[in-house]
């Protein structure tokens, strides 16, 4: 496929979070390509749900099912005595039908190439990897991909991605968190709670909020540096998140094999909102390159999810570039996650969903379907499993009945409107 004079290698890859096994069948049903999840040791979201051995076969099984692949994070950097154990992990992943582990210490990369030789292997973003040196290295060692650092430009990993034989493949991270250090490698957390960044259990501390008004190196007293500071404290290290959705063709452009979104302790709701957004940008640039034309209201479906401040991180901004620091505290809210269809009766144009909020009678709200933007109407009609009449649905996880002006499908999602 070409663009002016642009070949692209290969269809780009959208590979979306799987925190829990309800985020996986939403990244899937939303139209990742693939997904990405870690077990209860050796990720880096210790704190994520992540998943059992046996729920990991059985993911592996479900995503196949519908053509998607799975990748495993084991991207700690494990010390000595916790080799025996890893050792077993690998064994199982080796035998549990998933695609590829991702890692980020040579030593791990050298036990999986010895116990699971078969298994294909990526490196992480831990691994900071900024050149075409870098990546063709990882690749003599056995790695079929490498994610690259955060910290590069778009016209650096182009230049990456022209560089690289064909069979070795890039990822990048496109959408979600950033963070002030150097592609996540942070001591700060350590230093203030004990809980290891690098070892899947940071506290994020650079959210905190810092009261200071100015700062200056030691040596150099006469270049303070300003900080805005607001009631809430000042936010230099909190970074705003990454939001790329307007700088598809460019991504696709650049040669980039995997599009990554970052968010595995974010919600099924996030994970569902996010990659369709991004599935309906790639498949629009794809379907015709010539006439693309970007949709605003894709960037209104990712303003609907909880975020901070959107920047496009350093893709095309130094990392000193004060666009990229928080002005606010926290995150922007996302609409209201009511519930989930799970079933549809066209004759009466009822859908049933199972509830994750409450919802009430009157209330303005919008379904979300694979593949089209948040769609709005009002929930005039509200009926029990029963179907009796009701006020509300205030109950979590009851089944209840909506009349909708729309076709509905199992795992199209219902949300609250402004």
């Amino acid at each position: 496929m070409t663009k002016g004079c642009v070949i692209l290698k290969k269809r780009p890859e959208l590979l979306s979070p799987a925190g829990n096994f309800e985020k996986l069948k939403a990244a899937v049903l939303y139209g990742a390509d693939a997904v990405y999840l870690a077990g209860n040791a050796f990720g880096m979201r210790a704190a994520a749900d992540n998943f059992t051995n046996e729920e990991i076969v059985a993911a592996a099984a479900y995503a196949h099912e519908r053509g998607v692949k799975v990748y495993v994070t084991v991207n700690t950097m494990p010390r000595t005595d916790e080799y025996e154990a890893l050792k077993e992990y690998l064994e199982f992943l080796a035998t549990s039908g998933v695609d590829a582990v991702i890692v980020s210490d040579l030593g791990v990369l050298s036990l999986v190439k010895r116990v699971a030789p078969d298994m294909e292997i990526h490196v992480s973003t831990q691994a900071s990897s900024v050149s075409t040196y870098d990546v063709l290295a990882w690749r003599d060692l056995g790695a079929k991909r490498v994610v690259l650092a955060r910290e590069l430009t778009m016209k650096e990993v182009a230049k990456i991605c022209a560089d690289i034989p064909d069979d070795t493949d890039i990822e990048c991270f496109i959408h979600g968190a950033m963070c002030v250090s150097y592609s996540g490698r942070c001591l700060l957390s350590n230093f203030y709670t004990g809980r290891d960044s690098n070892r899947g259990a940071c506290a994020q501390p650079c959210r905190w909020n810092y009261r200071t008004l100015e700062v200056y190196e030691e040596k150099r007293p006469d270049q303070p540096l300003s900080l805005y500071e607001d009631k809430d404290g000042t936010f230099i290290m909190s970074s705003r998140d990454m939001c790329m959705i307007e700088h598809v063709p460019e991504l696709i452009e650049s040669g980039i094999t995997s599009f990554k979104i970052e968010g595995r302790m974010k919600s099924a709701y996030y994970t569902a909102v996010v990659t369709n957004a991004y599935r309906m940008a790639i498949d629009a640039y794809l379907a015709d390159p010539e006439n693309y034309k970007y949709n605003p209201e894709w960037l209104d479906e990712l303003c609907s999810v909880s975020h901070r401040d959107y920047a496009t991180g350093y893709w095309f901004d130094s990392p000193s570039d004060s666009a990229q620091v928080c002005e606010n505290m926290g995150y922007i809210r996302e609409k209201a996650y009511i519930a989930t269809a799970v079933s549809y009766d066209a004759e009466s144009g009822f859908a049933t969903f199972i509830q994750r909020n409450k919802v009430s009678r009157g209330e303005k709200v919008e379904l979300i379907s694979p593949g089209k933007i948040g769609r709005g109407f009002v929930a005039e009609e509200i009926l029990d499993e029963n179907g009796e009449d009701i006020e509300s649905a205030p109950h979590p996880a009851m089944l209840f009945k909506v009349r909708v002006p729309f076709e509905v499908k199992e795992g199209d999602i219902l949300r609250g409107a402004n």
